[in-house]
Parts: C-alpha cells; structure tokens; sequence
C-alpha cells in the first residue's frame, strides 16, 4: 500500500466539514518517487549503525557514511562491500555528514562539528582534526546539509529546548570560509505537518535533512516518527509521507544525486543489516 499523503489545505478543510476526522486513508506515493520500489544495498558490518550519508559534488560513485559509535568517515562504491575509512577523532556519537567546497564536516550530536579537505579523506587517520564547539544553541541535533552554491550549511534540531514550548523545528545556518560562524536561524512549524498528519506523538524529531536541488524543495527525514517532510525553500510544508516500517527500519540519513536520485539509508537492528535505499527520479 502506498504510503505518502498529500492533499491541499482546501480539502483537509472541506474533509473536517463534512465529518471524517483523519486524512489516513488518503495516500499515494511521493510526487517523484516510488517508495515501494527501491534498490537496497547493504551495509557492511562496519556501517550496521550507519547515520549520515552525503556525494561529494552529488557524485553517486562514491557513497560516504558515518556511523553514530565511531569518528571515522566511510566511503564505498553503490553495492560494494568493501569499505575504506579515515579515523578523524575519537569514539562518539556522530549523527550527519555534509560534503561541501572540497570539505567534509561532521556534526555530533551536541552540535559540535568537525572539519577536514576531502582529499584527506584518502589517509586512514588524521591528526588533529579542528573541531568547532557551541556553534549551535544547546540541544541535540542529527541533520547537516552542506550548499555548494552558498557555502553554507545548514543544522537541524532533533530535540532543542527553543522549540519546547513552541511547536516549531528550529535550524540554523551556518557560513564557511576562512572562519565558520552562525548567521541565521530558520523554523519548521509542527501545526503544517498536523494538518497533514494529525497529532504528532513526541513532536517531529528530524534525523537528516537534504535538498532536492532539481525542484530546491527540503526533504527531512524522522526515524522517531517514521516520517517525511518535504518543504518549500522558505520551508512551507508541502507532502508528508509515512515511511513504511517494513522497508524503513530505521532511517537515519537522506541525499541526492546530480539525477535527482533519492537515497535513504537505515541503521540495522538485530534482525537485519544497515542499508541505503535508493529511489530513482521519475522522469514522467
């Protein structure tokens, strides 16, 4: 059964006035997109708890990955198990990857970052990898995108104290250069996903978030909620979707190729391994 909704606030209204109280049974797939139908590549052991995962230039040749347990960056070819790895820092628990102007940056889930040039992403360690602390207000945070166009990146809470009594997402964004520095906050706001959805247990707690750089729309992603969100640039709600259980164990990381490719990845649990899910752009 599919499992994307999407209707118009005008029908969600006539839908109230003529007494069904949940839009559940109103679904089809994802504008773009057939989430019932993915290629699935699977983990390696290495990468059973993979997180993050980005394309350096949105290049789908080389995959590269974290996982939440160990400081070490991933990089594997689409249904190769053979892995390679470069230890940046110690143990920890590591939630999202960026890949942007030749850089990789590395969010942890205090909202540290860590940052090192791609092409060091060759050598199996690196020595003093800077790290960027309280960048971000306190909280925990699981999603980075990185904009080649701009430079910036852009920082997603999963569960921040702003939004506590605010029923918002708050994000941020963050300016690379010769310095990194925070320069504007953005906000999701929980009641346009409500109208698509219905209450929303334990709020919306986004673990990655990627552009769609074919249509400029977000997708974000929520394991908690076996969710996606897809926005507007200015982050107006535009689909939901509930991401079906069964093929999404636990999404944990979301990014685009230069063809408007979808992937999804998965961290394994102790029936299944970790994998990535890729959707192919219907042209059509």
């Amino acid at each position: 059964m599919p499992g994307c909704k999407i209707i118009s606030l005008a029908f969600i209204f006539f839908l109230v006035i003529a007494g069904c109280k949940s839009p559940d049974k109103l679904k089809q797939l994802l504008q773009g997109y057939d989430l019932d139908k993915p290629e699935k590549f699977f983990m390696p052991e290495s990468l059973h708890e993979i997180s993050g995962i980005s394309f350096h230039n949105n290049k789908s040749d080389t995959i590269y990955a974290i996982q939440d347990e160990e400081g070490k960056l991933f990089r594997l070819a689409w249904n190769q198990k053979k892995q390679y790895h470069t230890k940046f820092a110690r143990s920890g628990d590591y939630e999202d990857l960026a890949i942007v102007r030749e850089k990789v940056f590395i969010l942890k889930s205090n909202g540290s970052l860590f940052g090192f040039p791609i092409k060091d992403a060759t050598y199996v360690e690196l020595d003093s990898v800077p790290e960027w602390k309280h960048l971000l207000p306190p909280g925990e945070y699981e999603g980075l995108y990185g904009d080649e166009t701009t430079g910036n990146l852009y920082a997603l809470c999963k569960n921040c104290p702003v939004d506590k009594n605010n029923e918002t997402v708050t994000g941020y964004v963050l300016k690379t250069g010769d310095s990194i520095y925070r320069a504007e906050s953005f906000v999701i706001d929980m009641h346009e996903i409500e109208l698509f959805t219905g209450k929303v247990k334990s709020g919306f707690r986004p673990s990655a978030l990627a552009k769609n750089l074919l249509t400029n729309d977000w997708y974000i992603i929520s394991a908690v909620n076996q969710m996606l969100v897809v926005t507007d640039s200015t982050w107006k709600i535009k689909e939901v979707c509930k991401l079906n259980a069964g093929k999404f164990s636990q999404p944990e990381g979301i990014a685009f190729d230069s063809l408007g490719n979808l992937y999804i990845s998965n961290e394994g649990d102790d029936f299944s391994e970790g994998n990535i899910l890729k959707f192919v752009r219907k042209t059509k």
